[in-house]
């Protein structure tokens, strides 16, 4: 129970009907889920707008309302809180219902196209091996401490930030890592938190069906550094052009990391293996078990970071040489017969030319190199032709086949991707629709040292199609095909 008026603490408030002295149980901005004693947040989503919904949520016993717009009529005994963003209000009354329990602990908020769940995901392992109460909340799941919850946005909700904020505050939980999504910034979930840090990792193509500009998802990005309070870090990939960017009005202490250009913090990559990395960082090496270019960065990310959050810089590298591939990042297993199959979640035009490239990089040109991509359906359409266009030009064979087609025709996604197919690549592709066919025929075609890539989908274990979602899990089935064949 709080009372109405302390959880709209640093609300923009534009006009009151009603008594903000009221006792309340709960804040929900889903109708669906109030009950007796509830305030009700009306927010205008891109799908609904939760207005159509506040007479419903009064009739099951709502006793304040928030919203941009008051209604024509009001109802006696009901509380009206007119504010000029319902989301960003939201965000505030959460943090301030559960007591603002972000600045209980060290929350560091990682954001970027790629590397987000990587680098917010090793930092719990590093901490944790580093012998901490850590928590996490990324794409994947949901830690506190040791204790696991099923993730289901990028950055979830305000409330449910907030609420598994409070369990790992209550747990003794001193670090939390964060993916911190254009998306949420856009939509004001991270609003209200204290960010004890936040780390950029790139930028590149994606999202363009959500924001208008490629301008504008780099400036949702930026934002969320010109928010840093002064006692933070701001710890940003300077070989990224857009990394400068999101220092330039923030107040937070800046440090940089780079494998190219001049940076506080520096790696060389010494050795590049199907087993693993050798860096130079600052002058020390590190053997890591993580594979490729991109983790280069990754890594690099993850020292800086634990370094300035007060790791010792010896232990910090020895915690890295035991850290360990993130489930559908790059995750790799070698069958009987010697083929080797690469799981990734690679999704972005991006991903996949690092993840190709880093592939390439390693491997002796003797083998094949077949990759089983798709694309999401109800997403940025202008990023297929170029998946294919990378594909067809970086694969010796690709297999063009569903990811999660949602509410699209299949064939027409894989069309779009064919689009980006030179002429003389046309005759190393091939198409199958049903994703586990496609998997099938490229372990089917594999020979002994031959690699398989199978990108797009990565940790997720489920297939998405009109609708239904039906169990699917990449790494499982390509490892089930092998063995059989092996057999």
């Amino acid at each position: 129970m709080a009372q109405l008026k302390d959880i709209l603490y640093k609300v923009t408030i534009n006009a009151v009907v009603g008594n903000t002295g009221v006792e309340v149980n709960s804040i929900d901005f889903d109708s669906r889920n109030i009950s007796e004693g509830d305030v009700f947040v009306a927010i205008k989503g891109t799908v609904t707008d939760g207005h159509q919904y506040i007479d419903l949520a009064i009739e099951k016993g709502a006793v304040a309302v928030v919203c941009e717009r008051m209604p024509e009529q009001t109802q006696n005994g009901v509380t009206y809180i007119s504010v000029e963003n319902a989301s960003r209000a939201l965000a505030f009354m959460a943090a301030n219902f559960y007591d603002n329990p972000s600045q209980n602990l060290k929350l560091v908020g990682v954001t970027g196209t790629n590397g987000k769940t990587t680098v917010a995901t090793l930092l719990y392992h590093l901490f944790k091996k580093a012998g901490y109460k850590v928590g996490l909340l990324s794409t994947v799941k949901v830690m506190v401490d040791d204790n696991e919850h099923k993730a289901t946005h990028t950055t979830p909700d305000s409330l449910t930030i907030n609420k598994y904020l409070s369990l790992m505050s209550d747990e003794g939980v001193e670090f939390c890592f964060m993916e911190v999504s254009s998306h949420g910034i856009h939509q004001n979930r991270t609003e209200g938190l204290h960010f004890e840090g936040g780390i950029f990792t790139n930028l590149s193509h994606d999202h363009l069906d959500y924001h208008a500009t490629f301008a504008e998802y780099r400036d949702v990005k930026k934002s969320f550094f010109d928010n840093l309070p002064k006692s933070a870090f701001a710890l940003v990939n300077t070989d990224d052009k857009n990394g400068l960017v999101m220092l330039q009005n923030t107040k937070a202490k800046k440090s940089t990391y780079a494998l190219k250009t001049y940076a506080d913090y520096k790696a060389q990559i010494l050795e590049n293996q199907l087993t693993g990395l050798l860096l130079k960082i600052n002058d020390q090496e590190v053997w890591t078990r993580l594979i490729g270019n991109f983790n280069a960065y990754n890594i690099l990310a993850i020292y800086a970071a634990a370094e300035l959050l007060g790791l010792e810089k010896t232990e910090n590298l020895r915690l890295i040489s035991e850290l360990e591939s993130v489930s559908g990042r790059f995750q790799y297993l070698i069958s009987d017969d010697k083929i080797t199959a690469i799981v990734d979640y690679a999704h972005t035009p991006d991903a996949l030319k690092n993840v190709l490239e880093t592939i390439n990089s390693i491997r002796t040109k003797n083998e094949e190199l077949i990759t089983v991509v798709g694309c999401g359906g109800d997403r940025d359409k202008t990023k297929r032709p170029k998946m294919g266009h990378i594909a067809s030009a970086l694969s010796t064979k690709v297999i063009f086949t569903s990811d999660n087609p949602r509410s699209e025709v299949p064939e027409a996604i894989i069309e779009d991707i064919e689009k980006g197919v030179e002429p003389q690549n046309f005759k190393k592709t091939l198409s199958i629709t049903d994703r586990m066919q496609a998997i099938k025929t490229a372990c089917q075609m594999a020979q002994p040292n031959d690699i398989i890539l199978i990108a797009g989908k990565g940790h997720e274990t489920y297939q998405e199609i009109k609708g239904v979602r039906k169990d699917f899990d990449d790494y499982k089935i390509v490892q089930e095909f092998l063995k059989q064949l092996g057999k």
